[in-house]
C-alpha cells in the first residue's frame, strides 16, 4: 500500500499482491476492493490496469476513519515457526495493540524473525478488517524488560503455578488501568523467573484454568480472559 491514502489516489500494488488479485481472486479492471495502510483508514478502490506483474488502483472514497491502535501490550517468549505464526495472527484477532518478544530462560526460538511476525500480524489484519496494525518490538530478554518496564501499566502474569483456577476476581482488582499480558516459553517459567515477577508491585499473577496448556493455546485463553473481564468485549 502507498503511504499515503486519500481521495483519487493511483499506485501500484506489490507483485505479489497483484499476483493475488489477478491470479487468484481473477479480479478484472474496474473491479473494486477495500484497500488499507495501517494509517489512513480503509478505502474503497477501483483497479485501473492490470498486468501480470503489474496492477495500479485508485481509490474512491475512505469507507472507515482509521481507529487508534488497542492499549494492550502482548509480551510473549516466541515459539518455534509454526506455532508463533499461529501464536501472532491470533494476538491481532484478539485486540493487542503492541507485540513483545520476550527471552526467557526456557525460550527454545530465541532468533524469532521480527519481520515474519510483522508479515503475519499484516495478514491476520487483511483477513479480519483490522485498520490498527499492532507494532512488532524487538525481543528482549526478560529481565531487561522488567527493570525498564512502565509501572503505571499493569503486567498480568499467566502462572501455571496460582493458587487458584479462577482469573476473574484478580483481574477484576486491576479493572481500569492499562495492562499488558506475559506469557512464557514452552517450557514454562523457571522457578527464578516466577519468584521475581511475584515480586513486583506492578505484577499481578493469574491463572488460566486446572488443565496444562501449550504456550500457544494458554495466549488465546488469557488474551479471552482478560478481554472478556477487563477488557474491551
Amino acid at each position: 500500500m502507498p503511504d499515503g491514502l486519500g481521495p483519487d489516489v493511483i499506485f501500484e500494488v506489490s507483485a505479489e499482491q497483484a499476483h493475488y488479485l489477478n491470479s487468484v481472486l481473477r479480479m478484472d479492471e474496474d473491479a473494486e476492493l477495500l484497500v488499507f495502510n495501517g494509517r489512513d483508514g480503509e478505502w474503497l478502490a477501483r483497479i485501473e490496469t492490470k498486468a501480470k506483474r503489474s496492477t495500479r488502483l485508485k481509490t474512491v472514497e475512505q469507507t472507515r476513519s482509521q481507529p487508534a491502535r488497542p492499549d494492550l501490550v502482548y509480551c510473549f517468549a516466541p515459539l518455534k515457526t509454526g506455532r508463533l505464526d499461529y501464536m501472532v495472527q491470533k494476538a491481532v484477532e484478539m485486540g493487542a495493540g503492541l507485540l513483545q518478544p520476550v527471552i526467557t530462560q526456557h525460550t527454545q526460538a530465541a532468533k524469532a524473525s521480527v519481520d515474519r511476525m510483522r508479515a503475519n500480524a499484516v495478514e491476520a489484519a487483511e483477513q479480519c478488517g483490522i485498520l490498527a496494525i499492532p507494532d512488532i518490538a524487538e525481543p528482549v530478554k526478560l529481565d531487561r524488560l522488567l527493570q525498564s518496564w512502565d509501572r503505571s501499566r499493569r503486567m498480568i502474569f499467566c502462572d501455571e503455578d496460582a493458587s487458584t483456577n479462577n482469573p476473574v476476581s484478580a483481574l477484576k482488582q486491576i479493572a481500569g488501568q492499562p495492562i499488558a499480558v506475559l506469557v512464557g516459553p514452552e517450557g514454562g517459567f523457571s522457578e527464578a523467573e516466577r519468584t521475581m515477577l511475584r515480586g513486583l508491585p506492578f505484577v499481578t499473577s493469574i491463572p488460566l484454568g486446572p488443565r496444562i496448556l501449550r504456550a500457544d493455546t494458554a495466549a488465546v485463553a488469557a488474551l479471552a480472559v482478560i478481554q472478556a473481564t477487563i477488557g474491551d468485549w
